[in-house]
């Protein structure tokens, strides 16, 4: 039986685009080869915002005794939380597949390869079936990247998912990698006890973000003591008598209870052969896709495996686009103008847009705006006024958004609007923010005087 359509990987973007496809008239079969939800659900994007919520009161006390407003001590039963976010998550798979059900979409559990340019073998419980389709979607998202000086063993040295299922923290831990992923592990086990140590090969924490934040963000992690090495590149890391083991090229060696490798992320197509389907891949192993996300005729890659932007709501959004492009609903290329991002804990960070380096990278001439989240009046009742809110302007327009401080997170999807809208001074001014609120922050950034940017040197 052939399907119209098949949808390898059960993370946000297959999951959805499978829903949209079903409620369009289609024929559609989701094949994961494990747990629906994908990485964002079972071990990424939803674990670790459980844990950064469940450990928050630590870091909130903290902030308040600090203020001298407050004291004593909240102790966090770490493997009391882990229980309650399995029994969420598990009830979130449940819900899923059951609405999964109700749309008609058949679901496979299985390990899939391409049999040509439009069939999958399926391999499952020991049996292979071959399943032709009209189209299919390719959600397979991502896995972390290794190399053999650094692999994790499971005993002292994780990654993200083994350290997601400690049950007791560790004392020490090492972070090699200064991206998302480190970070917000970094402030979970630091309010759960542990000393942190990160160990960044670039010159800077979340090198993608505006330098500005990540300079900030720095100082924010010293400030808590962590140890963080910028510029520093791992020789060798392993266990050894049970106990984590680093070495520097430089020739420094630190030492830990446990280490975290987290130093990217890689797409997940080779075991899916896709040069049997008539699949190219870029020089970094990408799908290579056309500018509606194809690639091939049939074949829609979306989300991790194209690289665009690694992550779960730009695959869904990019998702969305593939299955009204081949419904005949979206003629005019993907766009993805904007894209916001977070980074949560605190202080949290959030961006959309361009940032004022990347404009000026093309040879424009943008300004900026900022305001200090010391002057917001809730960031003051919470005793977090580490921060700023900062707009970037192109031609008098909104062309960019980030922030760094309390609840900042907030704050992406009004800029997100902005940007995508790009509004002008005077929309901004029409826009009634409610007080007292986080989101005024972003108001008093936008009509703050905007000023010119000049490109700066790096380090």
């Amino acid at each position: 039986m052939e399907h119209d359509l098949i949808v390898i990987g059960g993370g946000p973007a297959g999951y959805n685009a499978a829903l949209r496809a079903a409620a369009g008239g289609l024929d559609v079969c989701l094949v994961e080869k494990a747990e629906l939800g994908g990485t964002c659900l079972n071990r990424g994007c939803i674990p670790t915002k459980f844990l950064l919520a469940g450990t928050a009161p630590v870091e909130e006390l903290a902030d308040q005794a600090r203020m001298k407003a407050a004291s004593g001590e909240i102790a966090i039963d770490l493997a009391a939380l882990q229980a309650r976010k399995d029994r969420l998550l598990a009830a979130t798979r449940k819900a899923m597949g059951q609405r999964l059900a109700a749309a008609g979409v058949t679901l496979r559990q299985g390990l899939a390869r391409f049999d040509g340019p439009n069939a999958v073998e399926l391999t499952a419980e020991d049996a292979v079936h071959v399943l032709p389709f009209r189209h299919c979607l390719l959600a397979a998202g991502s896995v972390s990247t290794l190399v053999p000086s650094m692999r994790p063993d499971g005993q002292a040295v994780l990654d993200s998912d083994q350290l997601l299922d400690l049950t007791t923290p560790p004392a020490s831990l090492i972070i090699v990698g200064g991206g998302v992923i480190g970070i917000e592990m970094g402030r979970i086990f630091d309010r759960l006890g542990a000393q942190i140590t990160v160990v960044e090969a670039l010159n800077q924490l979340v090198p993608w973000e505006d330098p500005e934040v990540s300079d900030e963000l720095a100082r924010v992690c010293k400030r808590r003591k962590w140890t963080v090495k910028l510029g520093a590149r791992v020789a060798s890391l392993r266990t050894e008598n049970g106990a984590a083991h680093l070495a520097l090229e430089s020739g420094e060696t630190l030492s830990a209870e446990k280490a975290l490798v987290c130093i990217g992320r890689r797409p997940a197509v080779e075991p899916l052969v896709p040069a049997k389907a008539g699949i190219s891949l870029t020089p970094r192993g990408f799908v290579a896709v056309d500018e509606h996300l194809r690639a091939t005729d049939s074949i829609y890659a979306v989300g991790d495996v194209n690289g665009r932007a690694m992550l779960a709501h730009a695959a869904e959004h990019q998702a969305a686009h593939a299955v009204d492009h081949f419904l005949g609903k979206a003629p005019a290329p993907y766009a993805d103008t904007g894209l916001p991002s977070c980074i949560y804990g605190a202080p949290e960070i959030m961006r959309t847009g361009r940032m004022a380096h990347e404009l000026l990278a093309q040879g424009r001439s943008p300004q900026i705006s900022r305001f200090p989240m010391a002057a917001n009046p809730l960031a003051q009742a919470h005793a977090s006024t580490t921060g700023f809110v900062k707009i970037v302007w192109d031609e008098g327009r909104i062309a960019g958004a980030t922030a760094i401080g309390h609840a900042a997170s907030h704050l992406v999807s009004l800029a997100e609007v902005m940007v995508r809208q790009g509004w002008t001074r005077e929309q901004v001014e029409e826009f009634v923010f409610p007080h007292p609120s986080v989101d005024e922050a972003l108001k008093e950034a936008c009509l703050a005087a905007p000023e010119p940017v000049e490109m700066k040197t790096k380090k």
